[in-house]
């Protein structure tokens, strides 16, 4: 992805990308100070904000194969099952019963399967937004500050899980956090972000 003369204004922030490349197949950390636009750029990314001028070249990523995870993670108002394979039913793909077990397995939530989504625990939701994000196999994943919320164990799973998938089917991934052990351990590729520009590689 090639980032060129980004801007987007929010009250008196202002974003402002000169030039970013993020390299596809990589898993890339964007870390600074709270406030410094964060946030701004992946939902920039992710086409919930319009820029107000500049250009994203996605170098052949469809808006379908990317999706990110929020801070507080969004759940539909149905069971954990039925939030798992939505993403796969939206894009026409059949889920498959043993592979959906599986994942819901690997994270602890198979006995949660039939239950309430919005009755989960926080870490709970967060564990269930992530197997979402990725249960149909996106090209880019931008998550925003999603290890705040996980206790050590979960955090250890999740981080597991990502190196698991680069190393069968390498993805692009964007991971905003404050944890930052955490991201000098899985991040290839480190930004660091000060009022609203990229300024160190």
């Amino acid at each position: 992805m090639k980032i060129t003369d980004l801007e987007k204004k929010i009250g008196t922030f202002r974003l402002q990308i000169d030039h970013l490349v993020i390299e596809s197949g990589r898993i890339h950390g964007i870390i600074g100070p709270n406030g410094c636009g964060k946030t701004v750029l992946l939902k920039t990314l992710a086409g919930i904000y319009t820029p107000d001028r500049g250009t994203i070249d996605y170098e052949g990523i469809s808006p379908r194969e990317i999706t990110m995870l929020s801070q507080r993670p969004y759940l539909m108002d149905t069971s954990v099952y039925k939030n798992l394979v939505y993403p796969l039913q939206v894009r026409h793909m059949r889920p498959e019963e043993e592979k959906v077990d599986a994942l819901l397995e690997k994270a602890g939530l198979l006995a949660q399967k039939k239950q309430y989504a919005r009755s989960l625990s926080s870490g709970e939701r967060q564990k269930l937004s992530f197997l979402r994000a990725v249960i149909f196999h996106p090209k880019l994943v931008m998550i925003d500050e999603t290890f705040s919320n996980l206790d050590p164990e979960s955090e250890a799973l999740f981080m597991e899980m990502i190196r698991k998938i680069q190393e069968e089917d390498p993805i692009t991934w964007i991971i905003v956090s404050h944890q930052l052990e955490a991201v000098r351990q899985l991040c290839e590729v480190i930004h660091h972000m000060e009022k609203g520009s990229v300024v160190e590689l």
